[in-house]
């Protein structure tokens, strides 16, 4: 029995430069527009990121691209994605004095028109941190399955285009589809419509991307298909990577928000970068709806509570913000062994103490 070929990469540029680009003449692998391709088994798969303005004269270069994909041996299933990327502001022509640190000109702060809830959406929460290994992803993904435990219907959108892990916490792989208007179709797992950016790219690679490449991407992924006229989705869960970068900044001027919150530990050392991620999103318009205190405590042998990173910080803080402390999450190993398996506590053991936390907090928010 002979095996199926693999899709051959240089056979892919190949086959699309011989698809023009209609503004140099180029192919399209000449001309630099085959941003991301991605080869999963039989799929082969692009970004063609083209300036706004373009978008409409490139449609029929998308279908040329696509059929160019699936006349190739070994593709069975072919998607270019068409999207339109940002053009940078001009610098100022004239150099200041001396040297300083400003803000970039394209981080535009302030109140955002043009951000929308995405279709067929009703309520859009993100949960940010400004911080890494604060269990953020752990947070998101528990309080999705504890709004699902609600009877709400719930999507997941894991927003961390360099460190995707809703896939591994939500034990779901596959490769999403497209519907009828190019969007992508979520995955499903434990009640939730999920996506991704871990089940586009090979499991295990590295997304190497600049900004605007990870930015793109992630508006791709915002304007998936999350909800239908008849069964809207109740509520988008977003699990933002740690920081106030790109991802942040193109959430907030495409997505209109509901609101933020906040994970933090209790150390001080989180909290100030909790304050810097609160700060951000505060100046684009977006209330935060409260803090959630991860890693607040142990539990010992004999029941006593164990504050490994010291206690009362996130309370403080959230006070100092004039927010709620929507919960506090203690440190189970069963949490982190639920993380590992791919089934979320909230879903499999909504009695632990965690779980209980969770839900807690999703009943504040609903």
């Amino acid at each position: 029995m002979s095996q199926q070929p693999v899709p051959d990469r240089a056979a892919i540029l190949e086959a699309l430069d011989k698809v023009k680009d209609p503004k140099t003449g180029k192919g399209l692998s000449a001309a630099g527009l085959v941003r991301g391709l991605v080869l999963r088994g039989a799929r082969a798969a692009f970004m063609l990121e083209v300036p706004a303005a373009d978008v409409p004269s490139y449609r029929a270069v998308r279908e040329a691209a696509e059929a160019a994909l699936s006349a190739v041996e070994g593709v069975e299933t072919a998607q270019v994605i068409l999207t339109a990327e940002n053009e940078a502001p001009q610098p100022p022509s004239v150099a200041p004095k001396r040297a300083r640190v400003s803000a970039d000109p394209q981080a535009r702060l302030g109140h955002m028109p043009e951000a929308e809830r995405p279709e067929h959406v009703r309520k859009v929460i993100a949960v940010a941190s400004g911080k890494g290994g604060v269990g953020k992803s752990t947070v998101a993904v528990n309080l999705a399955a504890a709004f699902a435990a609600q009877g709400l219907r719930v999507g997941l959108l894991d927003a961390d285009i360099y460190g995707p892990s809703a896939p591994t916490m939500l034990g779901v792989d596959g490769e999403p589809t497209f519907d009828d208007e190019k969007r992508l179709v979520p995955l499903e797992a434990w009640g939730l419509k999920v996506m991704s950016i871990g089940f586009i790219v090979e499991p295990g690679d590295a997304a190497i991307w600049r900004g605007p490449m990870a930015s793109s991407a992630l508006r791709t992924m915002m304007g998936s298909a999350w909800g239908t006229a008849d069964q809207p989705l109740d509520v988008l869960v977003i699990d933002l990577p740690p920081g106030t970068g790109d991802i942040q900044l193109t959430l907030v001027q495409r997505l209109k928000l509901d609101g933020v919150v906040v994970v933090s530990t209790p150390q001080e050392i989180a909290l100030i970068d909790a304050r810097r991620a609160a700060t951000m999103f505060a100046k684009t318009g977006a209330p935060i709806l409260g803090v959630i205190e991860n890693m607040a405590w142990f539990e010992d042998p004999t029941g006593a509570r164990v504050p490994i990173f010291g206690e009362g910080g996130a309370a403080a803080e959230a006070e100092r913000l004039g927010v709620p402390l929507l919960a506090q999450v203690p440190i189970e190993m069963a949490l982190r062994q639920a993380c590992d398996a791919g089934q979320p506590l909230v879903a499999t053991r909504p009695d632990s103490a965690a779980s209980r936390a969770f839900l807690q907090a999703a009943e504040r928010l609903a």
